[in-house]
């Protein structure tokens, strides 16, 4: 059984990681962490360096998660690439973190996002990073 997270180096990708780490020692699965570019820069914040990856890896194997990491760059469309690797590895769950939206963003929901959650054959968890009230 394995769990997919879109991971990003950002609060809101920490706390896909967290709640994906939750799942899965839950169900007793692995994660395949991805992380991907948009390839729209040459230096893309949201594609993690190295340390960025072995700080998240390490904190799901605190857990006693397998993880494998997998970086691509998806032209564009990381919605696609998120269901392509999540049809290619047969997982069970997504874990996408969500940022804060003000009024109007609300109603447009993140293109990624909605795409993932319309068009997933499996559940999505869609988690927001706690605010400093929670």
């Amino acid at each position: 059984m394995k769990i997919l997270v879109g991971y990003v180096p950002t609060p809101e990708g920490e706390a896909a990681l967290a709640a994906a780490a939750i799942e899965a020692e839950l169900r007793g699965a692995s994660i395949l962490l991805l992380n991907t570019s948009r390839g729209d820069a040459y230096i893309d914040a949201r594609y993690a360096n190295a340390d960025e990856l072995a700080a998240a890896e390490a904190k799901l194997r605190e857990h006693g998660v397998e993880v494998t990491i997998q970086q691509a760059v998806s032209e564009g469309d990381v919605a696609g690439a998120l269901l392509k690797a999540a049809a290619a590895e047969d997982v069970v769950l997504i874990v996408l973190g969500l940022r804060r939206r003000s009024p109007v963003g609300k109603l447009i929901l993140g293109s990624t996002a909605q795409r993932v959650l319309l068009e997933s054959p499996v559940p999505v968890l869609a988690v927001k990073v706690p605010s400093p009230h929670d």
